[in-house]
């Protein structure tokens, strides 16, 4: 039998179930994979109940419903000045991965090479395998920055695609303008597209201020950035996103959404559209909630002895633990669910090579405020 063109069987490609079945077995407190244990807004399951008994039940077009697509439209410029036609400028994708997936099997073909971030998120990487793509790896340095001048020097004819996440999993990091600017003058000199990956957009703490790549005049129109109404509204499960850009590049990645899902929960979709009208007065109660789970698990963390890295949006804390133990990140992930019944994510398998990433884990702190005291209890046995 002929060996299949993808290989799925490191701890790297099942690092998220793997650390959530663990703590299944062992009854441990889960602060690895990222979603709420607490419900979203009450208003988008009312409305959604609603969607489904009016009979909104059939296929909806493949770029989305419309009214949908002009809700995005409208909050775009309505939080950013970022001018998108909801008629060819905006697809609704199943989730922000989707809309991943597609952009990049949409702009690369097999053998370009596509700059990588890391630690990064990990489907990227596997998506750009699966398309025949080559990931290009580089680092963030110790202010959580890429070094530009190492990233420039790794660009070659054969690169052509840049993907950035921004607000950043898994260190919480915020993206100013001026680097998005310097970014844009690499992006725009060397012909490269940008896929910018903001599903934290709405995450974004401490008065910091959050600036979306396309509100870059030299990114508009080489930029699709991908969103998620999961992130937003804390319903993963719903499994809605978007992408949005220039109609040129908006339309390929269409094509390729069409014939991998080809349209969405057309019910959810009318829920999500309803929703994004909330956003001027929602968001402002969203940041407050989880700001103070980030500021309780933060200070509950420091006090056991983790150093915090500097946490400025996403509803991640990224900690340093080498003061508490000499033992690789896996190992010691594996330590805190036997040992203190605390399930975190290591960090080496978002690095391209396994010994980057020590030392460091990750805490999801999107739980019920008496989960995330429980879990400090915990971890005061260390």
């Amino acid at each position: 039998m002929k060996k299949t063109s993808v290989v799925v069987d490191s701890f790297k490609d099942s690092i998220f179930a793997t650390m959530s079945k663990l703590a299944h077995e062992n009854n441990a407190i889960n602060l690895s994979q990222g979603f709420p244990d607490f419900d979203g807004p009450g208003f988008l399951t009312k409305a959604a109940t609603a969607s489904i008994q009016n009979g909104d039940n059939q296929y909806s077009s493949y770029l989305g419903i419309e009214k949908l697509r002009k809700s995005i439209s409208f909050y775009l410029n309505n939080f950013y000045k970022i001018e998108r036609d909801s008629q060819s400028e905006v697809l609704v994708t199943t989730g922000a991965t989707e809309a991943l997936f597609c952009s990049i099997s949409a702009l690369i073909n097999p053998g370009d090479e596509v700059l990588v971030i890391e630690p990064f998120y990990d489907s990227y990487v596997r998506s750009i395998e699966i398309l025949g793509g080559i990931p290009v790896f580089c680092g963030l340095g110790d202010d959580l920055l890429p070094d530009l001048d190492a990233l420039t020097s790794k660009i070659t004819e054969k690169t052509k695609l840049l993907i950035l996440n921004n607000p950043h999993n898994p260190t919480g990091k915020v993206f100013s303008q001026g680097f998005l600017h310097n970014l844009s003058v690499i992006v725009e000199k060397n012909d490269l597209y940008l896929l910018s990956d903001e599903v934290y957009e709405f995450l974004v703490f401490d008065d910091q201020n959050f600036f979306p790549s396309q509100t870059i005049d030299l990114l508009k129109e080489r930029t699709i950035t991908v969103c998620s109404a999961g992130k937003t509204f804390g319903m993963t499960g719903w499994k809605i996103g978007w992408a949005y850009g220039n109609s040129n590049l908006i339309s390929k990645v269409a094509k390729v959404h069409q014939y991998t899902t080809f349209c969405v929960s057309t019910p959810m979709q009318h829920a999500i559209s309803h929703g994004l009208d909330q956003l001027p007065s929602y968001h402002k109660d969203f940041k407050k909630l989880y700001g103070g789970k980030r500021d309780l698990l933060k200070n509950g963390l420091e006090k056991v002895g983790f150093e915090i890295l500097a946490n400025e949006g996403t509803y991640f804390l990224t900690a340093k633990y080498d003061k508490l133990s000499s033992l690789n990140s896996i190992d010691f992930s594996m330590k805190l669910i036997k040992e203190c019944q605390v399930a975190t994510i290591p960090l080496s398998p978002f690095y391209s090579e396994g010994n980057q990433g020590d030392h460091l884990i990750r805490f999801c702190f999107a739980k019920e405020d008496e989960l995330l005291i429980k879990a400090i209890n915990n971890l005061n046995t260390l």
